[in-house]
């Protein structure tokens, strides 16, 4: 899917049918995508790490109208509503700028950035500029450094 990630397509499909309901199987960790994806308007969130009686019990829960969240998820989802305003840093960045500051601490230029998403170059040079400012830093080896530690990255 050139350009386009899981995300981008959850919000366009939710565009054109918005009674749809979507579950997510993904190979990232909740942690760090579940969260963005709930809010773009899926269903459920599950990793392919899951159980298959897990994602069987999602599929039922989800095609008969109802949210799916795992336990662990569902926790964590507590105290991110408790902690919303002091939450990380990379939680106040928008799906766009959170992509950019991932693809910026995988190493990838500007340049490579705008042809993977197909975007310019200068769109892409204000995110990255947005991403450093929302995160109250100025390289990206501060990015970088910030993206290992929290594990938005491996």
């Amino acid at each position: 899917m050139p350009g386009k990630n899981g995300l981008d397509v959850l919000k366009e499909l939710k565009r054109t049918h918005p009674s749809l309901p979507v579950l997510v199987l993904s190979m990232h960790p909740e942690d760090q995508f579940a969260i963005r994806i709930l809010r773009a308007g899926a269903a459920g969130y599950v990793t392919k790490e899951s159980a298959p009686d897990e994602l069987i019990g999602a599929l039922r829960k989800v095609c008969s109208g109802g949210k799916y969240v795992s336990p662990q998820l569902a926790e964590k989802l507590a105290i991110f509503v408790e902690q919303e305003k002091s939450g990380p840093l990379h939680e106040q960045l928008s799906d766009r700028e959170f992509q950019v500051l991932r693809m910026l601490a995988l190493g990838k230029t500007v340049s490579e950035i705008a042809d993977e998403l197909l975007l310019s170059v200068k769109t892409i040079s204000t995110y990255r500029t947005r991403v450093l400012e929302k995160m109250k830093m100025s390289t990206n080896a501060e990015l970088t450094r910030y993206a290992l530690q929290h594990q938005l990255v491996s």
